[in-house]
């Protein structure tokens, strides 16, 4: 695994991310749109998924980082059960159902896999440097 040095850099908030684009998109026209409850809590469940892994990680420390993981695990989770309504409702098409909820299923998985990581490797913090031993800054002056 590489070094996270911004939230930006871990895979799993990258694909959170498109994830909510993609809940955004079906969210935004036809019967989804004018379902304000379920629309809302797909926005939400999304979100959370993206905001969480980002949350934790400014936290600076391992233990806190994988609490917010587990939310936003937890997160992925519920966007899945949504998305069973979206389809059942007929809000949305197979297609669509399928592709999402694929990629929430993989971001779920990919989320445990590095809270495994984290619980394993022995880090506390110093900005989760994956796969090598912190290194310290010295100054030059």
């Amino acid at each position: 695994m590489a070094t996270f040095k911004r939230f930006e850099d871990i895979e799993a908030w990258k694909l959170s991310r498109e994830i909510c684009k993609d809940v955004h998109e079906i969210t935004s026209s036809g019967m989804l749109s004018k379902d304000f409850e379920l629309r809302g809590q797909m926005r939400r469940s999304s979100g959370s998924m993206m905001d969480n892994i980002a949350e934790g990680f400014e936290r600076d420390g391992a233990r806190e980082f994988i609490q917010f993981l587990s939310i936003a695990k937890g997160s992925s989770g519920e966007l899945k059960s949504q998305l069973y309504r979206a389809v059942d409702s007929k809000y949305i098409g197979e297609d669509k159902f399928s592709t999402i909820f694929s990629k929430a299923d993989n971001y779920g998985k990919m989320v445990g896999k590095l809270m495994n990581y984290l619980n394993t490797a022995g880090i506390k913090g110093a900005k989760f440097r994956i796969g090598e031993s912190p290194k310290r800054e010295t100054s030059n002056t």
